[in-house]
């Protein structure tokens, strides 16, 4: 993981970054970058993104609206032709990866 954090974004993945922080768990009613669900991307040459993530359980099903959701917001980006997304489980998700204000706005402030 410590890898994944230290990589550097180009700014076409940094666009879909911020692409994503309007992808809202309907859920939890907080975006995906700041629940820290995503855990990475990568967009090559030719415009292939694949976004990296997780759920916040294993039972938590992608479903179809937020599958469309993140290839619609990853599509939106100039340079960005297709999306796919690459579901893991390991590193597990838990509280400790979300943003400050994801904490904040669910009422955690440990």
């Amino acid at each position: 993981m410590a890898d994944e954090q230290e990589r550097q974004y180009s700014p076409t993945e940094d666009a879909v970054m911020g692409a994503l922080e309007q992808v809202i768990d309907p859920e939890l009613g907080i975006d995906l970058v700041n629940l820290g669900l995503i855990y990475d991307v990568q967009v090559d040459e030719e415009g292939h993104c694949i976004i990296t993530m997780t759920l916040t359980t294993m039972g938590c099903p992608l479903g179809d609206f937020l599958n469309e959701a993140i290839t619609k917001a990853a599509t939106s980006v100039d340079g960005v032709n297709d999306c796919k997304i690459n579901l893991v489980w390991e590193p597990a998700w838990g509280i400790d990866r979300m943003s400050r204000f994801a904490k904040i706005a669910l009422g955690l402030h440990g």
